[in-house]
């Protein structure tokens, strides 16, 4: 079992920048891949961004490209998104998970946090 627990979000207005964390315990971190994935009232579960176990890869959806960076210490078990340039269309729960490869498919990551709220007010 891999638990994990984000922390970090918050109330932000457009433009202002938010950083949050995945916290991993239980198996070894770097045996799996991470993903952040987001869903906002109404609509489905969305992904964010995905890294490989050695941070060497990473996948962003296009929404968030060039405004989202996500970003692991494996020392620390702890995967990063930092955010930037936010928008109120960016408003979700977000939410860590992790799978033994990187994806962009929410079904195929067997462990999931609880999930941290992001508020971004025009």
């Amino acid at each position: 079992q891999v638990q994990l627990v984000e922390s970090g979000g918050g109330l932000v207005q457009a433009g202002g920048s938010l950083r949050l964390s995945c916290a991993a315990s239980g198996r070894t971190f770097t045996n799996y891949a991470m993903g952040w994935f987001r869903q906002a009232p109404g609509k489905e579960r969305e992904f964010v961004a995905a890294i490989n176990w050695s941070g060497g890869f990473t996948y962003y959806a296009d929404s968030v490209k060039g405004r989202f960076t996500i970003s692991r210490d494996n020392a620390k078990n702890t995967v990063y998104l930092q955010m930037n340039s936010l928008k109120p269309e960016d408003t979700a729960v977000y939410y860590c998970a992790a799978n033994i490869a990187a994806s962009r498919i929410a079904s195929h990551y067997d462990y999931w946090g609880q999930g941290t709220q992001v508020t971004v007010s025009s």
